[in-house]
């Protein structure tokens, strides 16, 4: 099971972006990596068809899984995440810093 999952808030640990935050697009987790919004942007050039120009874009490329970290909603820190059980069986990820539920 993966500790970042699809809209959740990361920063940037390693690499041209270090320090950066953004928000989780994508994840593959076959390949460890996950495309984070306005992160590793990379210049693709493009062939133009009937309905789109040709020319150079701009997109953000993937970015290795464990050079992101998990930004705590309530403490705004950088965090490692604990698995917990609640009382009626659900399995939530859990803040390592304030014990603060991650949703």
């Amino acid at each position: 099971m993966l500790h970042i999952k699809k809209k959740d808030k990361v920063i940037v640990l390693a690499g041209k972006d270090k320090g950066k935050t953004g928000e989780v697009l994508k994840i593959f987790p076959k390949e460890d990596k996950l495309i984070v919004s306005k992160i590793n942007f990379m210049k693709k050039h493009t062939r133009g068809t009937q309905t789109q120009p040709g020319g150079i874009r701009e997109q953000e490329s993937p970015l290795a899984l464990s050079k992101v970290m998990l930004l705590c909603s309530k403490c705004n820190k950088p965090t490692r995440v604990r698995m917990e059980r609640l009382a009626d069986g659900q399995k939530v990820r859990m803040c390592k810093k304030c014990g603060e539920i991650l949703v």
